[in-house]
């Protein structure tokens, strides 16, 4: 592993020799992840992309390459549809999650490759990193953290940054 990683471990998220406080999937990690279990999925995983809320981030404090989420962008979590775990655009009558949340958990997410883009049905859909609930509250599978250390770490990832589960 590299110091550009970020690894998960018993303490949070390990990242340029910082440990940040973070939370996981209520499921626990899991190898076998599934769509709906709650769980993060165990694995070296890429980041593939950063959006954010721009009526709430400043465009200036992130990236050049982050892009902004549209109040119409939602992301499809139904398994047996053909754009599962896609973002794709209201309207949209299949299973979805609506990206433009009205609380902060979405104001910005860093996108991983789990079950992307080529999309195995049923092996869980959308592993983002993004601002937590409160601290200790668990995630849906997803990787959580302080809004302040989530932008700090968007702000610092590279090409090569993996986001590291062990299993």
């Amino acid at each position: 592993m590299k110091p550009t990683d970020l690894v998960v471990t018993p303490m949070g998220v390990r990242f340029l020799n910082r440990t940040f406080p973070a939370t996981l999937g209520r499921g626990g990690i899991r190898a076998d992840k599934r769509e709906g279990d709650g769980a993060t999925p165990a694995g070296i995983h890429r980041i593939v992309g950063m959006l954010y809320r721009p009526d709430r981030i400043a465009r200036t404090a992130l990236p050049n390459w982050a892009v902004p989420i549209r109040p119409f962008d939602l992301w499809c979590d139904d398994a047996d549809h053909e754009d599962y775990n896609q973002m794709v655009a209201a309207p949209f009558a299949a299973s979805h999650e609506v990206l433009r949340r009205a609380d902060p958990m979405y104001d910005l997410v860093l996108m991983t490759d789990w079950n992307w883009p080529e999309a195995q049905p049923g092996l869980g859909s959308a592993i983002f990193l993004h601002s937590w609930r409160r601290p200790g509250a668990p995630t849906a599978g997803c990787v959580a953290f302080r809004r302040h250390h989530l932008i700090w770490i968007a702000n610092r990832i590279r090409p090569e940054t993996r986001l590291v589960v062990p299993g």
